[in-house]
Parts: C-alpha cells; sequence; structure tokens
C-alpha cells in the first residue's frame, strides 16, 4: 500500500506547498515562505524522470497555489452566481486547472532547457516568460504573482527598479539557487548562486537612494467614502436615491477637504439620467472649492454602448468649464481593462443562456482607450485605474506622465464578502505606489479602503464593512523611477539571453547525439 503510495507524495507535497505560498500574501504576508515553496518544486524538478512528469509537479503545484489563493472568487460565484454547489465548485476547478497549467508550462520549459551551470537563471527566465503569458492570454489574470508577496519586506526595495515582475524573477531565482544546495555537485555550482541570492535580500534596504523620487513638501486633504451597500442592493432601482443621497450625507460635513473620492459605480444611475443630482452635486463642490471624483455608469441609448466610468465635478483644470455640470465632459475616465463575465461575457449570445453567472447586471461595457489623460480634480492630476485595471503595471506606465501627482484606484469588492481577496487588491494597490514612487488613493465599496505612501507603505485604512469616511493628508511626491521610465526592458533582455543560450546549447548536444 505504501509502495503503491509512494509515487503521490511528490504531488502531494507540491499541493501543500502550493496551498502554503499563499500565506506569503496579504493579509499574513509570510514574505519568505515562496523562497521554500518554490525550492521544493525546483528540487523536484530536478529529479524529475521525463519532461511530462515534470510538467505534472509544475501542475501540482498550480493547483494548490491557485486554489487556495482564489478561493476567494468561489464566494462571487457561489453567492451571486444562481448556480448550484456542484455547479460553483465545477467553475472554480475550471478556472483553477487553467491557471495551473502556467506553472506546468514552467516547469516542462525548465525540464527541455536545463542546463545544471546557469539552473536558477533558467527557472527564473521560464518562470518570467509564463507568468508574462497569464498576464496577457485572454486578457490576462496577473493575481497572485509571486512579487506581491515582498511589498512590504524582503525584496521590496527592488520594487522602484524593476518592478512587480522584476521581483518575481529575483525571488524564483532565488528559490532556486536554494534548491541548487542540494544538488549534487561542484562547490562553486552548488553555493555561489546561494551568496548571490543573499546579497539580492542583504542589498535590498540600501537601494533607497536609488529610488529616484522625492517628497516635494506639497500637501493636500483627502476624503474618501465608504458607502457600505450591499451587493445585492447595487442595482436595485428602489436603491438608487437611498444610495446616492447616503454618499452625499456622508461627504457633506467635509466637503472642506481639498479631494472627495467616492467608489466604483458609487452613484447607481445611469449618468444620463442623473445630470440633476451631479448638476447639485457639482456646484456644492464648487461653493466648497473642493472636487469630487465618482464612479459612474455611462450609457448611450443611441449606440447602445455603456462604459464604466470615473468623472470629476467641482473644482477642476483652469482650461475645465469650472461652472454647471454637463453631461460628456472631457475629465472623464473610461476603464479598459474589463473583467470577464463580470463587465463583458465572451460568447455571450450562447453564455448568457447558460447560468445566472454569465448574466450579472452591468456586465455589457465598451472598452475605454488604453492611453487616456489623467483626471485633473482641484488642479491636482491624478492617473486613475478600476478595480482589476491596478493590477497591470504596463497600462499604468501608459498612462504615467511628468504631470501625474497621485495614483488613484477605486473597486467595489462586495463581490468577494469576507475573504482574502480585498486585502490580496490593496496589496497589489501598494506595490503600484511603490513602483512608481507615487502616493495612491483607494476608495472602495465595503473595503479595504485606503491611503498609501509613495514607499507602498499603508497611511491609513477604514474598517471593512462599514458606513464611514477615511480623512488623511497625503504628501506628494515627484521623480521618475526607473522602473517608471523603464519598465521591463532588462527583465526581457536577460530573460531572452538566459532562454536563447539554454535553447542553443540543448539544440547542440541533440546534434552531437544524432551524429554519435
Amino acid at each position: 500500500m505504501l509502495l503503491q503510495a509512494r509515487p503521490l507524495l511528490p504531488h502531494l507535497s507540491l499541493l501543500l506547498a502550493g496551498g502554503l505560498t499563499c500565506l506569503a500574501y496579504a493579509p499574513f504576508t509570510l514574505w519568505w515562505l515562496p523562497l521554500f515553496s518554490v525550492a521544493l518544486l525546483v528540487w523536484l524538478l530536478q529529479r524529475a524522470d521525463s519532461a511530462r512528469q515534470a510538467c505534472l509537479y509544475g501542475f501540482s503545484f498550480g493547483v494548490g497555489w491557485f486554489g487556495v489563493g482564489i478561493s476567494w472568487v468561489h464566494v462571487s460565484i457561489a453567492q451571486f452566481g444562481g448556480l448550484p454547489l456542484a455547479g460553483s465548485l465545477g467553475l472554480m476547478a475550471l478556472l483553477v486547472g487553467y491557471l495551473a497549467l502556467y506553472p506546468a508550462l514552467t516547469a516542462y520549459l525548465v525540464s527541455r532547457l536545463s542546463i545544471p551551470a546557469i539552473l536558477p537563471l533558467v527557472v527564473a527566465s521560464c518562470w518570467t516568460l509564463t507568468e508574462w503569458l497569464r498576464s496577457w492570454l485572454f486578457t490576462g489574470f496577473p493575481w497572485l504573482s509571486l512579487g506581491y508577496s515582498q511589498t512590504s519586506a524582503g525584496l521590496n526595495h527592488w520594487a522602484p527598479l524593476v518592478g512587480e515582475t522584476g521581483i518575481s524573477f529575483l525571488l524564483v531565482f532565488c528559490a532556486a539557487a536554494l534548491a541548487q544546495l542540494f544538488y549534487p555537485q561542484r562547490a562553486l555550482g552548488r553555493y555561489s548562486y546561494a551568496l548571490v541570492a543573499g546579497s539580492l535580500f542583504v542589498l535590498s534596504p540600501l537601494l533607497v537612494k536609488l529610488h529616484n523620487w522625492h517628497y516635494t513638501g506639497q500637501q493636500l486633504s483627502v476624503l474618501l467614502v465608504q458607502g457600505n451597500i450591499k451587493q445585492e442592493l447595487r442595482w436595485a432601482p428602489e436603491q438608487e436615491w437611498p444610495t446616492m443621497l447616503k454618499y452625499q450625507d456622508l461627504t457633506r460635513p467635509h466637503f472642506q477637504t481639498d479631494l472627495v473620492i467616492w467608489p466604483e459605480a458609487a452613484i447607481p444611475q445611469l449618468e444620463p439620467l442623473a445630470e440633476r443630482y451631479l448638476d447639485n452635486l457639482n456646484r456644492a463642490a464648487l461653493y466648497s472649492d473642493t472636487a469630487v471624483i465618482s464612479g459612474i455608469l455611462d450609457y448611450n441609448f443611441k449606440t447602445q454602448q455603456a462604459w464604466n466610468n470615473l468623472i470629476v465635478l467641482g473644482k477642476r483644470h483652469a482650461d475645465s468649464s469650472d461652472g454647471d455640470y454637463f453631461y460628456g465632459h472631457s475629465n472623464r475616465y473610461s476603464k479598459h481593462h474589463l473583467l470577464p463575465i463580470g463587465e463583458f461575457v465572451p460568447f455571450e449570445s450562447w453564455l448568457r443562456q447558460l447560468a445566472p453567472i454569465f448574466d450579472l447586471p452591468m456586465s455589457s461595457f465598451s472598452r475605454g482607450a488604453y492611453v487616456q489623460p489623467n483626471l485633473v480634480a482641484n488642479g491636482y492630476h491624478l492617473l486613475p485605474a478600476i478595480c482589476f485595471e491596478i493590477a497591470f503595471p504596463a497600462k499604468i506606465a501608459a498612462n504615467m506622465t511628468e504631470a501625474t501627482q497621485l495614483l488613484l484606484t477605486v473597486s467595489n469588492d462586495a463581490w468577494f464578502g469576507d475573504s482574502i481577496g480585498p486585502h490580496q487588491h490593496l496589496q497589489i494597490a501598494q506595490m503600484r505606489a511603490l513602483e512608481f514612487g507615487r502616493p495612491l488613493l483607494r476608495a472602495t465599496n465595503t473595503g479595504v479602503t485606503a491611503v498609501v505612501k509613495p514607499d507602498g507603505s499603508i497611511s491609513k485604512t477604514a474598517p471593512q464593512f462599514s458606513e464611514t469616511v477615511l480623512q488623511d493628508t497625503v504628501q506628494l511626491s515627484q521623480g521618475q523611477t526607473p522602473y517608471s521610465r523603464f519598465g521591463d526592458l532588462w527583465l526581457w533582455l536577460l530573460s531572452a539571453t538566459v532562454l536563447l543560450l539554454s535553447a542553443g546549447q540543448q539544440l547542440q548536444r541533440r546534434i552531437r547525439q544524432t551524429k554519435a
């Protein structure tokens, strides 16, 4: 019996290791865990009998990693998807199985391209390639990228230089270097990479001087409003005015602040139907010498197109018409990166008939442009990202300008209840602040609403699942971090060089074997 179960032990170990890796992310932040979990994966890959076995090892790790790490998705499917438990679990199994294909592909490539002399570099390069695929294919799902585990410690000071993707590379390199210590080879090959890996952690706190941003001495007061509207009431027609009045009532006593932020789709009425309300809010903000940025849905009744928008009301830019609100003014942002199923449905005519999860309210939007002007509110320039968009650093970099003073992200995480999802979402936002050296404002419906400093640390948070406001004074910063300037250029050059060298050596080896 034990002999029959023995082949399963590596897979069970990797399932456990993948699951434990999720403790490295918020809210647990055991940042050192991936060093050991990924090292176990690499150690087993070195001993795999075939590429197929290596691929299965990677898949087992991925099932544990994503099965635990995105378990919060099941909350939204089970509560709002209208599916029986078996159906919701089946959908989760499909999603986890799909995501597990990426570490499986990493393991397969490592087994095919592995060169013992540069194994840590090969593993990190293969990981980088497949993680890029995960962030791009089918619109991308870069959640749980390993670098986010280092947001508050470990390799975090590398972020302004190499970004989260670069930190993922370094972290996997370090884990593979740890695995090399247990691989039979000469002392130089066994210990040299471990010394390099250790130096990456030792150097991290010393890199602050290279971040290339600094505080300007300018500050502003902000008010982030958290309405705590239950998800099942969000689009109920009879709840439109109570919701709109709630946000107005929460804001009114604090209109003296420089900037007021409401969450994603805080105003549940379509913009063309809410002009009177918006005009009144605009006048109130102007009277108080402030600006309000709010999420709202826009709908063109002629073209039957909808957009998930942010609009600025009240005091805006000198070139804008700081007066009566008018529908369609240009100081707005339309969400570009739409969430599959939640904001657009692939194969719509077929899937919408299958189950309520594929026919949710407000799940058919048009995309905004990839690059859009920053929002200008009360003279401040804000780079916006709605919900899921904050997980795509390339998009943030493409919209960053010399004038950008703040990053802004709004969301509605009520979909995910009291799970780890909202905490992971905040951690992703923290990484964006750290990468680009700008303070970040995060306004949400149910939490976690927060103000993040340019160094990625949290200034203030509001309690989750409460009807409240968060007031803070934000110190502005300026300067261009190396990551903001060069992005992932160095990473792709290094990864491409390593993979091409490895592929070339493997090809030469096969040619020699054929001739022999």
